[in-house]
């Protein structure tokens, strides 16, 4: 009886996704707890496996198709992929056998052919009896006979095929995946000469040669579907300015300080804790002895009423290939600079592996974002929402400054708050902002209010 492959629970408030793509063609055997799909969440790319060993027996929805929880994505046969082949083995054991008697026999008797008889040295025969007699011996082993028969079928050359078997064996799967990969070259090429054969001509306008540099038609423009995660990403963005009364207020700040006790305590820290010191640890202790004096950036609004947060789960936005994500350091008020470190350390780890979890971006209270990693000057960053407050953080500059009277060259870092006026006023942001700052142009008041 087949088994219906459907779509998991998800985690909390994730009801749809994506297909991303089939990682097994239909037909092919599987082994239980293999990853059979991909599916592309609002947060997290997550793997649905085979409950059992078996057959891919059918595949229902196509990659790129939006699902729900529950939705039937393809069927399983279980029990039949490894019983097939090896039925298959076990048929052709014996015939395999009599073939390689019977060429055994063929090879001596052309060898005591006489001369007048049987073919010259440089006969095309001759040649071939030639490649039969240096074939390593168990060759023949090294294939599996469905692989042979796909592959003879196919006219394809069993030696240009990497076996992923025992002892380099190839398999069936093997033949099939060198199939896949010479169908989609051929069908690359096609549509390659498709293009450069029936683009269109463009027109020039009357008077005018065209261009040498001009690109044919068919390579201007390219049509690419959104993920599913850069379209949550575009709508939650969307929705954030269309709900919430944004404002962004700048300052800027002197890292000299933080510069000069990273660079004298650096490698000791990494010596004694495993782990370097960064800016984001100051940023973030920073952070957090600003929202206590002002805590309205520590809250929420839900419909009348206003929720204010005694915790402090702070946001890190990290870059993926897949669009931006926000893994949250939790109760990041009780870690020491070190346990910062390395927690953030570990979610970009996860989050370049694509392993990361629903429950490591569920939550968070305030948001960090370093566009200075990437050169940005100076930026307003976008509400995380239903967060109230985000800090921009950027490159750092050495600029000249105004100190006591006098003009100093100095490594300088623009910030920048963005926040929700409808419960934050202007005169808290703007103050929040000064905190942070004083915080990290003293780094030793972080150890009291950090």
């Amino acid at each position: 009886m087949s088994i219906n492959i459907t779509v998991p629970e998800m985690g909390e408030s994730v009801v749809e996704a994506t297909v991303g793509r089939w990682l097994v063609e239909a037909g092919a055997s599987v082994k239980a707890g293999q990853p059979l799909v991909e599916l592309e969440t609002d947060k997290v790319d997550l793997e649905v496996s085979a409950e059992k060993a078996g057959v891919l027996a059918e595949i229902l929805v196509e990659a790129g198709t939006d699902v729900k929880i529950g939705d039937v994505l393809g069927k399983l046969e279980p029990g039949q992929a490894a019983s097939a082949e090896d039925e298959s083995e076990k048929e052709d054991a014996p015939q395999k056998a009599d073939e390689a008697k019977a060429e055994e026999a063929e090879a001596k008797k052309d060898s005591s052919t006489p001369a007048d008889g049987g073919p010259s040295d440089d006969s095309p025969q001759a040649e071939a009896k030639t490649d039969e007699a240096n074939a390593q011996p168990g060759e023949e082993a090294k294939v599996t006979p469905v692989a042979r028969r796909m592959a003879e079928d196919a006219g394809m050359d069993l030696s240009q095929i990497s076996g992923s078997g025992s002892g380099g064996r190839v398999t069936k799967e093997d033949v099939e995946k060198a199939l896949s990969a010479q169908k989609r070259e051929a069908e690359s090429e096609t549509a390659s000469a498709s293009a450069r054969g029936s683009a269109p001509a463009r027109t020039e306008p009357a008077g005018q040669t065209p261009s040498p540099f001009t690109r044919p038609a068919a390579e201007r423009e390219e049509r690419v579907r959104l993920s599913r995660r850069r379209r949550t990403i575009a709508q939650r963005l969307v929705e954030a300015q269309h709900n919430a009364a944004m404002l962004t207020t700048f300052n800027e700040v002197d890292m000299s300080a933080v510069m000069d006790l990273r660079t004298r305590r650096r490698d000791e820290f990494e010596k004694q804790m495993g782990v370097r010191l960064g800016f984001m640890s100051f940023f973030t202790k920073a952070t957090i002895g600003a929202l206590k004096a002002f805590p309205h950036l520590n809250a929420e609004i839900d419909g009348d009423e206003m929720i204010l947060k005694h915790y402090y789960d702070i946001g890190i936005a990290v870059g993926a290939e897949e669009g931006l994500v926000v893994p949250v350091v939790r109760d990041a008020d009780r870690l020491s600079f070190a346990q910062i470190e390395q927690t953030i350390r570990d979610l970009a780890q996860k989050t370049q592996d694509g392993t990361l979890a629903l429950a490591d971006l569920q939550g968070g209270s305030f948001t960090i974002t370093n566009g200075g990693v990437f050169g940005s000057m100076l930026s307003t960053p976008i509400l995380n929402a239903p967060q109230v407050g985000i800090l921009g953080l950027h490159k750092i500059e050495q600029r000249p400054v105004v100190v006591d009277g006098e003009i100093v060259i100095r490594s300088m870092m623009y910030l920048a708050l963005s926040y929700d006026h409808r419960i934050v006023d202007g005169r808290e942001a703007v103050q929040f902002l000064v905190k942070v700052k004083e915080l990290i142009e003293d780094p030793e008041r972080l150890l009291l209010e950090g």
